[in-house]
């Protein structure tokens, strides 16, 4: 079938909007009309290559839609299923079967390759190789063709063009909370950086009822969004070291710290006032070349816990339908995170999303 799709041709370029051919669905796969898609910081620096992929390529990774297409050996989905868009794993190593997918052993492969397991395209257009299957979707585009271990049936009553983020950026954040560091009630957390992951963060401690939720934002538009999503105190980092605003808070330091920014300094400095046996979870990215220093001694006497968290240690198919729940029960306030564009604005999205004019954007295929 024909379908428009925003391309990625060359690093740091703008996304064209084109007229593609989607290729026929395979046994266990499903096709979904695309009501709304986030933009994840992911699906720029693949486009930019700091995550190699082939290009050119239609990107996206937060999509939610409709089923209007079910594969033949499919049998627990159906046409109109409300459905989000999580990442792809391969669903038969160790990490898979013992239910943490994030960790799958062939995540690079199925999630960056640019065509499915088979070496076959979900993209065909005639006299051109345009790569697709990105997290087993590539949903910059009115449809997506999902493989069935990436489709989460997600309940009706949610909103669901707002629920793209929750297959990526809003799971990562949520779930390093409630999952990876499973924040205990009463227990005290500093979260790094209030971008739309920084965000979820702060809901979901304020879910797990975490005594002291401090965001610590250099926007003042986020500080005051995260007073408002539950952070108990917000700290402007360019107002004197974050690590003396913290201590000033919680004097024997932070139990858990989630960095989102991936800036060594800025790690660094968290380190400083981690509490003894503190949880310090890093989502932040820059690129692979990035190191940090960190005091072996230390942290043996402290017994800090350093640990990198992938897509919040969640499996897509029980968390998503949580988070859903959440928002359904008004303890996720999903609407006031993001901001809608149509697909032709996307590049004007990602300057906004950028420079922090909206916190995350979702684009509309129409």
């Amino acid at each position: 079938m024909n379908i428009i799709a925003a391309v990625a041709r060359k690093p740091f370029e703008d996304f064209s909007l084109e007229e593609l051919k989607l290729d026929t669905l395979k046994a266990d796969e499903v096709l979904v009309k695309i009501e709304g898609v986030g933009m994840c910081h992911t699906d720029i620096i693949s486009r930019d290559q700091s995550i190699p992929v082939p290009l050119p390529m239609v990107l996206g990774h937060e999509g939610s839609g409709r089923i209007i297409e079910v594969g033949s050996k499919i049998d627990d989905l159906q046409v109109g299923d409300h459905v989000v868009l999580s990442f792809l794993s391969c669903g038969s190593c160790g990490n898979c079967l013992d239910n943490i997918p994030s960790y799958c052993h062939q995540f690079p492969e199925v999630n960056f390759a640019g065509t499915r397991r088979d070496g076959s395209h979900t993209i065909v257009d005639e006299g051109e190789k345009i790569y697709g299957n990105y997290f087993g979707q590539s949903s910059f585009a009115t449809h997506a063709l999902a493989n069935r271990r990436n489709v989460i049936k997600v309940d009706k009553n949610a909103p669901l063009a707002c629920l793209g983020p929750l297959g990526c950026g809003f799971q990562t954040g949520a779930g390093s909370v409630l999952r990876s560091m499973a924040c205990e009630p009463d227990s005290n957390i500093v979260i790094i950086g209030g971008g739309s992951v920084g965000m979820s963060a702060v809901i979901a401690a304020k879910i797990a009822r975490c005594r002291n939720i401090i965001l610590v934002e250099p926007m003042s538009v986020r500080r005051k969004l995260g007073l408002e999503m539950g952070a108990t105190h917000v700290i402007d980092p360019h107002a004197g070291p974050a690590a003396d605003q913290v201590r000033r808070i919680l004097p024997d330091g932070a139990q858990y710290i989630l960095d989102n920014t991936g800036i060594p300094a800025v790690i660094e400095e968290a380190i400083t006032y981690l509490a003894a046996h503190g949880f310090l979870g890093l989502l932040g990215s820059v690129s692979p070349e990035v190191d940090i220093k960190l005091n072996l001694t230390g942290s043996i006497l402290k017994g800090h816990r350093v640990q990198g968290i992938l897509e919040g240690d969640s499996d897509p198919e029980t968390f998503i339908p949580e988070l859903v729940q959440y928002i359904i029960d008004g303890q996720f306030p999903i609407e006031k995170l993001v901001s809608f564009y149509p697909m032709s604005e996307i590049n004007a999205a990602i300057i906004d999303q950028h420079e922090g004019r909206c916190l995350k954007a979702i684009l509309l295929p129409g």
